[in-house]
C-alpha cells in the first residue's frame, strides 16, 4: 500500500461536497442532517438531486450498496423534468432498475416527453445510453397501445380497465 507513505492521497472525479458527504457516511453510516444542497455550497432548486446523482455514482464506485440504495431512492422523489434525462442515464450506468423505471415512467407521460427531450439532459442520454432511447419508445409504443384519449377531459384511461402496472382499476366520478 503505497498510501501509508503519502501524507495527501488525491481523489479524482469527485467534488469536494460529495468526498464530504462519502466519508460522513462511511465513518457514521447515515447522510449528515443538514440539506444536501447547503452541504454542496448550492442555492439552485436542484442542488440536492444533483448532490445525490453525484454521490449515487460515488456509492456505486466504492461498493456503498446502503448508500447507494438511498440515493436511489431520494432521486425516485425527486424525478424533474430538468432531471429525468440525466437521472435516467444514471440509472441505466450504475444498474438503477427502480431508478430507472420511474424515470421511464415519467418521461413516457404525453405532458413530460416533449419537455424532457429539449432538455440539455436528453441530449447526453442520447449520447451516452443509445440503448435506454429504445427502451423508452417501447414504454411509450405501451402506453399508446393501451390509452385512449378523452377529448377535453385530458385524461388516459386504459382499454382494459387496469393502469399501467396491470392493475384493475375502478373509475373515478369527477
Amino acid at each position: 500500500m503505497k498510501e501509508k507513505n503519502m501524507q495527501c492521497i488525491k481523489v479524482e472525479d469527485m467534488e469536494a461536497p460529495v468526498f464530504k458527504v462519502l466519508l460522513h457516511f462511511i465513518y457514521w453510516d447515515d447522510l449528515p442532517d443538514m440539506q444536501l444542497k447547503e452541504l454542496a455550497g448550492l442555492n439552485s432548486k436542484g442542488a440536492s438531486t444533483l448532490m445525490a446523482q453525484h454521490l449515487l455514482a460515488a456509492a456505486d464506485r466504492y461498493g456503498l450498496e446502503r448508500l447507494r440504495l438511498l440515493c436511489e431512492a431520494k432521486l425516485c422523489e425527486d424525478v424533474a423534468i430538468n432531471t429525468a434525462a440525466t437521472t435516467l442515464a444514471l440509472a441505466e450506468q450504475h444498474h438503477c432498475f427502480q431508478l430507472k423505471a420511474v424515470c421511464l415512467k415519467f418521461i413516457a407521460l404525453r405532458e413530460n416527453l416533449r419537455a424532457v427531450m429539449q432538455t440539455e439532459g436528453f441530449e447526453y442520454l442520447k449520447k451516452s445510453c443509445p440503448s435506454v432511447l429504445t427502451e423508452l419508445l417501447e414504454f411509450v409504443a405501451r402506453i399508446s397501445e393501451h390509452s385512449i384519449s378523452f377529448c377535453g377531459y385530458g385524461n388516459d384511461a386504459m382499454l382494459d380497465g387496469s393502469d399501467l402496472n396491470k392493475r384493475r382499476v375502478k373509475p373515478r366520478i369527477l
